[in-house]
């Protein structure tokens, strides 16, 4: 078979095998799922992908006959090759493997609010080797899978994405406790699980507002709405100036 077909078979098993990944990709891309699904698929599509393109690539470059001389010089010393390789790739390995792994284990998902060595932020991507997450200050904090796999994590919204708005308010001792909180309750009865309670007397007393919100962002939009009502009724009951 001369050269020029030779190549042309390669191109055209290559580009065969990028199709059918593309289709594949396209058609797990659709479906609308819930996170801890979509996490999985996330990771498993890119892992089909991946096979088939490197299938596709060994399938198309082993119709030629040179690369079939030199793959077959490989097998011959495939032990040697297989721990070279494996010392040198072991660290990828390990981040593909975690990545399986959180995929199927699920400690955080796609959309979790989680927090890392100190950093807070929301799971943007789980890829095959390092995962994405998006910080409150839109910068990323890329991970490798291995490490997200043996360190601890903080998961908000694992189990649910409900969370806890608190607040807190300053009354000089001089002014009637229960009357305040009562004043408060009475404000905050409207909201979900509301509650108002001493939390400290040390000089002046510290009231604690608490509520509950869908999410995350809902409940630093609660929280700012409780401390403005809160100061309005206060002012209203002459507690503040």
């Amino acid at each position: 078979m001369p050269s020029w077909e030779r190549l042309s078979v390669a191109g055209g098993v290559l580009l065969i095998a990028l199709l059918a990944a593309k289709l594949i990709d396209r058609r797990i891309a659709r479906r609308d799922l819930p996170p801890e699904v979509a996490t999985r698929y996330r990771v498993v599509r890119r892992g089909v992908m991946t096979a088939i393109v490197a299938i596709g690539l060994l399938s198309g470059l082993l119709v030629i006959p040179q690369v079939r001389a030199v793959a077959g010089g490989i097998l011959a010393s495939s032990a040697v090759l297989g721990l070279v390789i494996g010392f040198a790739s072991q660290r990828t390995i390990g981040n593909f493997v975690a990545g399986l792994l959180i995929a199927f284990t699920q400690p955080l998902r796609l959309g979790d609010r989680v927090e890392i060595d100190g950093v807070q932020g929301v799971v943007e991507e789980i890829a095959l080797t390092y995962t994405f997450i998006r910080a409150s200050d839109n910068s990323r904090l890329v991970i490798p899978n291995e490490k997200l796999a043996s360190d601890t994590i903080r998961n908000s919204t694992i189990v649910s994405s409900d969370k806890l708005a608190e607040v807190t308010v300053q009354i000089p001792l001089e002014h009637d406790l229960r009357a305040v909180v009562d004043a408060l309750r009475d404000e905050t009865a409207a909201e979900r699980d509301a509650e108002v309670f001493v939390s400290a007397l040390d000089g002046e007393a510290t009231v604690t507002l608490r509520a509950w919100a869908a999410d995350e962002l809902s409940a630093q939009r609660l929280e700012s709405d409780l401390r403005v009502r809160a100061h309005g009724r206060l002012r209203e009951a002459g507690i503040y100036a």
